[in-house]
């Protein structure tokens, strides 16, 4: 009862406070010019910022969101109520109606449906139930079922979205038999996925980042990524951290509670009624025939065949471009929507052909997988919407500023101040590839194309983007984790962030050092920054979880 009252008491007070600041800075005119008060001020960001508290302290997400693009409707329509309606439900750049009807938005929606649909029916013909089994003989320890997912997540590499979904619905059975709660869960498939990405030559991100790359600069793209990676530290201390929790057997923070919890049965610790129900509705529907390993093996490896193939179609592979060219041309969210149907359709054939399950009941998996990613899927269309206001308020504009006019006082610490920046943008707009797109030619324009601090400056820039990515409740990348787990979204960030904030703080010493060695060296010598910023990270981790240890002794 109090939660609510705070939560009706926040919102009236923030929608308060919008409505006054909108009526403070009216305008009246209406010309083809038109220009929100708050284009390109530190009110750009205040949408995402109002929404990120609101989701922190209600934990509530859906009407967090809602009260967060209300905002920057108000402060966008200045004070017209009924611009801001309009903005809100139509705006060509940011409205929620374009949001959902844009081409790449439908992609992922459809591509999420199918997902859910071919979820459902692996479960239903038993393929799912027989891979547990399988994996209860040969994974036999909590830790084995952790490094199986990590392990999973790490040969997904082409799409943080894909390796989200098939990683989830593969692992989930495993990581529940071992008593491995949703968050954790979770916080594997979000740390294996866009850290993982962002690293991989072959993969969707090196073709986005290869792009955002001034052509005037006359530097390969694509070498300038393969050079970034080592200088990737959160990428790689995400990485490096997952694996030393599994291996040292050790949580903290709320994810040690979610464990514990795990450990007496309870997998989701808060209340998690639109996945539990689906499950059990899965689990009375399965088929009554003893299912076979390759009902859900065969299904799964050709979706990651066909998915890659799909991304390459669209970029013109099969049309004589080569393999990089074809990836940076990729539309990848079309790409999936074709590889997840063709999977489908070929699972229907070999369900069918095996008598394992009849038509209709092949039919009625499409609707219970839209029931299933129903949550996720008005959280995803939200979180676009909220990224619409974000840009049409011009926060782009205003981070690109502020970069620009303090770039030049800086160069020693440009590394730790653009990951700084970087983390900041992403995490308020909750997208990873806008942020680098806008970053990137600033840093670009700052160093000469021959210096290691471009290199440096580059990959702190890509870094950041993945942490505020990874630390956003609004994220893609966010969203997609807790649905393939079947986590609440807000159990998933308020368990991750610690462990985000952990690996994000270390790699700030790690850029200070790495620019102060490259900018009195502009050499190779700077990459002796990586190590030692993971073995920063290892010990600052053994000192949370034995400190932590001692006050529960």
């Amino acid at each position: 009862m109090k939660n609510k009252k705070l939560i009706i008491n926040i919102v009236t007070v923030l929608i308060a406070l919008a409505l006054i600041s909108t009526v403070i800075f009216l305008k009246t005119e209406n010309t083809d010019s038109y220009t929100s008060f708050a284009y390109s001020t530190f009110l750009s960001l205040l949408p995402p910022l109002v929404t990120i508290t609101l989701a922190l302290i209600t934990k509530e997400v859906y009407s967090s969101l809602f009260v967060g693009i209300f905002t920057g409707a108000m402060l966008y329509a200045n004070g017209n109520a009924e611009l801001a309606l309009t903005t809100l439900a139509y705006n060509q750049n940011g409205g929620l109606i374009p949001s959902i009807t844009d081409s790449s938005h439908a992609s992922i929606l459809v591509f999420v449906i199918l997902l859910a649909s071919l979820v459902v029916m692996m479960n239903r013909s038993g393929g799912a139930q027989a891979f547990g089994n399988w994996a209860k003989k040969h994974i036999k320890t909590k830790t084995g079922a952790q490094l199986a997912t990590m392990l999973m997540g790490l040969l997904i590499f082409v799409d943080d979205g894909f390796n989200c979904f098939t990683v989830g619905s593969v692992m989930r059975p495993i990581t529940d038999s071992h008593s491995i709660s949703r968050s954790k869960l979770a916080y594997l498939i979000d740390s294996t996925a866009a850290p993982v990405c962002i690293i991989a030559p072959v993969s969707c991100w090196a073709a986005a980042v290869s792009y955002s790359i001034p052509a005037d600069m006359n530097i390969n793209g694509f070498s300038m990524f393969i050079s970034s990676i080592p200088y990737n530290l959160y990428a790689l201390g995400t990485l490096f951290m997952v694996l030393i929790l599994i291996l040292l057997k050790k949580d903290y923070g709320p994810m040690k509670i979610h464990e514990e919890n795990a450990l007496k049965g309870d997998l989701f610790t808060t209340n998690n009624i639109e996945y539990e129900e689906d499950e059990k509705t899965n689990s009375e529907k399965s088929t009554t025939n003893e299912g076979r390993i390759s009902n859900l093996v065969i299904p799964v490896i050709s979706l990651i065949i066909f998915g890659i193939l799909g991304i390459l179609y669209t970029g013109g592979f099969f049309s004589g471009v080569d393999i990089i060219t074809a990836f940076s041309e990729a539309d990848s969210a079309k790409g999936l929507v074709y590889g997840s149907l063709i999977t489908v359709l070929l699972t229907c054939y070999l369900y069918m052909s095996r008598n394992v399950m009849s038509f209709k009941v092949f039919m009625e998996s499409f609707a219970a997988g839209f029931r299933t990613m129903c949550a996720p899927m008005i959280i995803l269309i939200l979180s676009w919407n909220l990224s619409g206001m974000t840009r049409i308020l011009g926060a782009t504009s205003y981070i690109h500023d502020a970069v620009v006019s303090s770039a030049s006082s800086i160069l020693i610490f440009m590394p730790a101040v653009i990951y700084l920046v970087s983390v900041f943008l992403s995490f308020s707009t909750g997208t990873s590839w806008g942020t680098f797109t806008i970053l990137i030619p600033i840093v670009c324009a700052v160093f000469p194309s021959t210096s290691e601090m471009l290199t440096i400056s580059i990959s702190a820039c890509l870094a950041g983007a993945i942490c505020g990515d990874h630390c956003s409740p609004i994220s893609d990348t966010t969203i997609m984790s807790s649905a393939g787990s079947h986590c609440n979204h807000i159990n998933h960030v308020t368990t991750q962030l610690p462990y985000a904030i952990t690996t994000a703080s270390v790699c700030i010493i790690g850029y200070i050092l790495a620019g102060l060695i490259g900018y009195f060296t502009d050499s190779k010598m700077a990459l002796m920054a990586t190590p030692a910023t993971l073995f920063l990270l290892y010990l600052v981790i053994s000192f949370i979880t034995n400190k932590q240890q001692k006050q529960f002794n």
